[in-house]
This record gives structure tokens, sequence and C-alpha cells, in this order.
């Protein structure tokens, strides 16, 4: 509907413009809502992350899908890595099942338990910038919540270089924050009979690809304010060691210093005193 549309994860860029999407196309609008583009190829989901040539990598559901999978009863969420140009035109897809299927984790895809159609569920797409000793410029994190997963994928080769699951559970947003940690957004929820449930608060989890080892960022911080978003939720662990955070389900946006104390938060609440949503905030900054 053009006059109603929920933005998820926008992103400024460079130029003024804004791209967004909401389970939708991917729309491009410039810095006076002039519509640039809209890929209308796929259903366009989650994360919006550009790469250091300006490309934009964004989750997406694959029309016509990849897997040969009959669409009777519930069908099959076929989840793809998408790499956009600028303008918008389609320079690399790829299906997550297949790529499981080529690097033989298909048992993840049909091997536990019902069946399930939607086993990957992609929420995030993290470029990688720069060579390192443990990646390549070009490759791309992701994050697959339904097998609590994060995995690097090399685009190049087809190949998963490095695959992960640790103490977190339907985890959100990988980010990379030096050549050898990168840190994840533990939503912590886990199934019961009665559905999804924060066991706890939620976390923020590092990896050292150097040491092996697993560790939480200001956990202390988290359980003090209460966080607890079931689904979704972001995180960013800024150079000066300062914390932001979204708790999407519950509309509150908050902010840490480094030693862990509360700067600020912000709950979006409306004039008839409901609290909404929040669409995947983003923060903007500039280093000393």
């Amino acid at each position: 509907n053009n006059s109603r549309m929920l933005l998820i994860h926008p992103i400024l860029l460079q130029d003024g413009g804004l791209v967004f999407q909401n389970y939708s196309p991917l729309i491009k609008i410039d810095n006076c809502s002039h519509l640039i583009f809209q890929n209308t190829h796929d259903t366009f989901h989650h994360s919006i992350e550009t790469d250091i040539e300006g490309n934009i990598w964004v989750p997406s559901l694959m029309y016509p899908q990849s897997l040969p999978i009959e669409k009777t009863g519930r069908g099959y969420s076929d989840d793809a890595i998408v790499k956009l140009s600028s303008d918008g035109e389609i320079l690399f897809e790829k299906s997550v099942s297949q790529i499981f299927i080529d690097n033989g984790l298909e048992y993840l895809l049909f091997g536990q338990g019902d069946y399930e159609n939607d086993p990957i569920h992609l929420n995030d797409i993290q470029p990688v910038n720069f060579d390192g000793e443990f990646w390549k410029k070009g490759d791309v994190f992701l994050s697959p919540l339904s097998p609590s997963m994060i995995i690097l994928y090399r685009p190049s080769t087809n190949k998963i270089i490095w695959k992960g699951t640790g103490p977190f559970f339907n985890q959100h947003d990988v980010d990379i924050l030096n050549d050898h940690v990168i840190s994840v957004f533990n939503n912590n929820a886990k199934r019961f009979p009665s559905g999804y449930i924060v066991d706890g608060h939620n976390e923020i989890v590092t990896y050292n690809f150097k040491t092996n080892q697993y560790s939480t960022y200001q956990s202390e911080s988290l359980i003090n304010n209460d966080l607890r978003t079931i689904t979704e939720g972001r995180s960013q662990i800024l150079p000066n060691g300062e914390l932001f955070l979204e708790e999407t389900d519950y509309g509150r946006t908050l902010y840490f210093n480094s030693d862990g104390s509360l700067r600020w938060t912000h709950v979006n609440r409306a004039a008839d005193s409901k609290v909404y949503s929040v669409g995947w905030s983003r923060i903007l900054y500039t280093e000393n």
C-alpha cells in the first residue's frame, strides 16, 4: 500500500537515500522521498547491510523456490542471500538451504523431528570488508535463527568456512568487532510447550577466533534493565566500548556507557499510551 509501509532496518546511504523493506520489494527513496528503485524480484526481509564497495546485502525468500518441494500444506521458506548493486540490480543470489546441502548440512533441514517449513529463517547478513587471518574480503557472516547457528560463508567458492553453535538460542544480529572477534545478539529464547520463552534475559555474546572462546558483554547491565525480547533484537558494540541495544518486541532502545551504566533509554510510546514495536533501529555515530 503506497500510504502504509513499515520501514524495517532502513539504511541511510551516503547520497542521502534510504533503503528499506518489510517482507516486500526492496525500496530506495532519495532525500526528497522520491522513488529511486523498487526491486520486485523476491520478497526481501530482515537485515539490510552495505559492503565496502557500496553493494547491498539483504535476505530474501526465493521465488520460484530452488528446492523441489511441493507447495502443499505449509510449503517451504527458501531463504536466500542476495547482493544488489547500489542501483538495485541483483549481482548474486544463493539459497541458504542449497548452501547447507552443498556443504554437508542437509540434516539440519530435513533430519530433525517433524517437517519444518522454515528450517533456516535467515535474519542477518554481515559482509566482511577486509582480509584477515580468519576470513577474506567478500565473505559474509550469516545468522540463521532456526538452527541457532552463526556461519561464515564464502560466496566465491560456495564454501562454509566456519560455523558456530554455542551459548545462544534463536539469535539475531551478528557483527564484526575487529579482525578476530564477532558479537551476536542472543535472544536466549527457547521452545517450550507454551511457545518461545526467554530463559532469563537477552545477552550479547562475543566469540574470539584466536582463543576459540565465547564470552558475554555487559551481562549485568542487560539483567538490571530486564531485556527480554523474544523475537528480533539488535545490538551494536561501538569502538569505544559503548553499547546500543534494541528490545524490539517491547518498543525499547537503550544506550550503555562502556562501564555498563545506562546513559539513556527510549520507549516507543504513542499518544494513545500504547507501546509499539520498533523496526530494527540503527545508531549513527562518528569515532572521536
